[in-house]
C-alpha cells in the first residue's frame, strides 16, 4: 500500500509556469475581443476572436516559455 506522503492544501494549485502562460492567454484574448469589439461592434464577432486569440497565445506562449 501506498501512503500519500503531501498535505491536503499545502503546494500551490498551478505552477509558476502554468500560471504565467494562462494569465498571458487571458489578457491576449481580453484584449483580442475588446479591440474586436470596438471595430465591428458584434459580441459574437468579438467572443469569436477572444477565444481565438486565447487558444492561439496559450500555445505560443507555451512554446516560447520554458
Amino acid at each position: 500500500m501506498t501512503q500519500n506522503t503531501q498535505q491536503n492544501g499545502s503546494g500551490p494549485l498551478l505552477g509558476l509556469r502554468s500560471t504565467l502562460v494562462l494569465l498571458l492567454g487571458v489578457l491576449t484574448g481580453i484584449g483580442a475581443g475588446v479591440l474586436t469589439y470596438l471595430a465591428q461592434r458584434s459580441l459574437p464577432a468579438a467572443t469569436l476572436a477572444a477565444g481565438a486569440g486565447f487558444g492561439a497565445s496559450v500555445m505560443f506562449f507555451h512554446a516560447i516559455i520554458g
